[in-house]
């Protein structure tokens, strides 16, 4: 075997391992591509149990509060935004206008005590807060799978054919700003 023999099965040899670490690499992608959306899926579960426990809330909220229709208004229409929402970028984003008109309502209703103690309302209120519980683990879920794979799109080597397979960095599911400012205010306490 002469020179050019042992060239071409270096150069072979050279093609082959870098077929097989791009194989790999799209492999790894696809893998945390499919966690993302499997996380996201589980978010869904728990997403339309809480669309449709907001007709109830609202309606019973109606015969109380039938001056915060706006409020009420703005529930409504965001929970039919987030119920039309295709995609899951387009989902985060209504489901945190969701979550925003929310907790207006939350705010609007401390105004009414025979509300707060109607027993349908607090069985709702308590079934909410479980689902925004839930929520709330899930959405973990899903950043870290959505972290992860930004992580190997964005880093060296994946960067170089993370564009090629047409893979990019995806959204998190993060707290609506209107929300975040609440939790980073420390709480009132009153005596």
């Amino acid at each position: 075997m002469g020179t050019f023999g042992i060239i071409a099965i270096v150069v072979i040899a050279l093609v082959v391992i870098i077929a097989l670490w791009a194989i790999s690499l799209y492999n790894n992608f696809v893998k945390l591509r499919n966690n993302r959306e499997n996380a996201f899926a589980n978010i869904d579960v728990q997403l339309k149990q809480r669309h449709d426990l907001i007709p109830q809330l609202v309606a019973t909220v109606k015969g109380y509060a039938s001056h915060e229709k706006e409020v009420l208004t703005r529930v409504t229409e965001a929970r039919a935004a987030a119920m039309q929402a295709t995609g899951i970028d387009q989902k985060i984003v209504a489901e945190n206008q969701l979550s925003s008109a929310l907790a207006g309502l939350k705010v609007s209703l401390e105004a009414y005590p025979d509300l707060k103690a109607n027993q349908n309302f607090l069985q709702l209120q308590e079934e909410i807060a479980d689902i925004e519980n839930k929520l709330s683990a899930v959405r973990r879920y899903f950043n870290t799978a959505t972290r992860e794979l930004n992580n190997a799109v964005e880093t060296f080597p994946g960067n170089l054919l993370a564009g090629m397979f047409g893979f990019k960095r995806e959204m998190m599911f993060e707290v609506p700003s209107e929300e975040r400012a609440a939790y980073d205010k420390a709480p009132e306490i009153q005596f």
